[in-house]
């Protein structure tokens, strides 16, 4: 291992092992490998560890899909208040929602991903995928792909755009301004909905996938079917398709953030993000409620999903990420990860909220393999300090 490759930042006393499991990981990975990794525990911070030529704790990266979870933390806030009702229609808030047989349609439903709306039928221009308001615009008039509620499937690129425009007929504020107003600003937190121009110096640009000859073969054994509910939902079937890989290294959707992927963030401001929502950091109160957090934390959606054709838990605008992916970790554990690697939770019966980055885009996608091995060693280390 090179000098630049070495391990930096800290770990509070016995975390000492997380250290050594990171730095384990990077025997795997390409020489250029860089990432980051952080964890609270009971709003602690005692994992912040980072890896890379000119990588900081401060370097921030495209999240990809993590960003579901903190624009769904505002929609969880605005339930707590009363202004959102999760068992309303979303017609009752958004009348033009209704058309095309959608009127019945939840709030609850749209959020676990069973609205029938992943993806526009006849395509997303590069301007709208950047634009919120234009996929709302869009797929209000649009016949769902399932009848909603008998099925559901990932809406990728969708859902934020469309809990968004719920979020700004009910309170006349984008889910962007709201989550800058009352959670990003107030707990100084390095993940941004719309990253401001002063910070670009620190953005690392995603790298494409890199997949050895194996990978590459059975990636060209299963090319997405260009009209199949994968590819409308991930834009592969548009006049000009969307490079889902490269989607952060656009200047205008980091400047937007649309809500389903367009975030911005280092490994602090996720991990950070899920200790402010459920335990509170720095001695502030949680966001969240106790109540809230497991509504929201309650399965919705587990089985077959129509998109990613195969096995998906959802919970209500977060991922049930205990159940399905880190079996080890509580019931009632919320979180998102991101197609580029990145991978965020809280674990309410633990404390323990967890944060990662990487630049360079995994095979086959998702949440990056690692995350196993480092989610299951902050959780021992978690458990053995009591």
């Amino acid at each position: 291992m090179t000098r630049d490759m070495r391990v930096q930042g800290t770990v509070a006393e016995g975390y000492e092992a997380v250290r050594e499991e990171f730095t384990a990981v990077l025997t795997g990975e390409l020489p250029e490998y860089e990432g980051q990794l952080a964890a609270y525990v009971r709003g602690r911070k005692v994992v912040d560890l980072w890896v890379g030529p000119d990588v900081t704790g401060e370097s921030l990266y495209g999240v990809f899909s993590s960003t579901k979870g903190a624009a769904h933390l505002v929609v969880a806030l605005l339930v707590q208040d009363g202004v959102l009702d999760l068992d309303k229609p979303v017609a009752h808030y958004w009348p033009e929602f209704a058309a095309a047989g959608k009127g019945a349609v939840t709030l609850r439903e749209l959020l676990a991903h069973r609205a029938g709306l992943a993806g526009a039928a006849s395509g997303l221009m590069p301007d709208e995928v950047a634009d919120d308001r234009a996929i709302a615009a869009r797929l209000a008039a649009q016949r769902p792909f399932w009848r909603p509620g008998a099925a559901f499937g990932y809406h990728a690129l969708t859902v934020g755009a469309l809990s968004g425009e719920v979020v700004l007929r009910a309170t006349g504020r984008t889910i962007q301004e709201l989550y800058e107003e009352r959670v990003r600003a107030p707990y100084g937190l390095d993940f941004h909905l719309g990253l401001p121009e002063e910070h670009e110096g620190r953005f690392r640009s995603v790298q494409p996938m890199a997949p050895t000859p194996g990978q590459a073969a059975l990636l060209a054994a299963e090319p997405p079917e260009p009209q199949s509910l994968h590819s409308i939902a991930f834009n592969r079937h548009a006049a000009r398709p969307t490079d889902v890989q490269a989607l952060p290294n656009s200047r205008a959707v980091r400047a937007k953030g649309p809500a389903s992927v367009g975030g911005v963030a280092s490994a602090r401001g996720l991990a950070a993000l899920y200790a402010a929502a459920v335990t509170g950091v720095d001695g502030r109160d949680a966001l969240l409620t106790p109540d809230t957090v497991a509504e929201f934390g309650q399965v919705q959606s587990v089985g077959h999903d129509l998109v990613l054709r195969a096995f998906r838990v959802f919970a209500v605008g977060f991922q049930a990420t205990a159940g399905a992916v880190y079996p080890f970790l509580g019931a009632g554990t919320i979180g998102h990860s991101g197609v580029g690697g990145s991978q965020a939770f809280a674990d309410p019966r633990g404390g323990l909220a967890y944060g990662y980055t990487r630049r360079r885009f995994p095979f086959p996608g998702g949440p990056a393999a690692e995350n196993e091995r480092l989610v299951r060693a902050v959780h021992e280390a978690a458990l053995a300090a009591g």
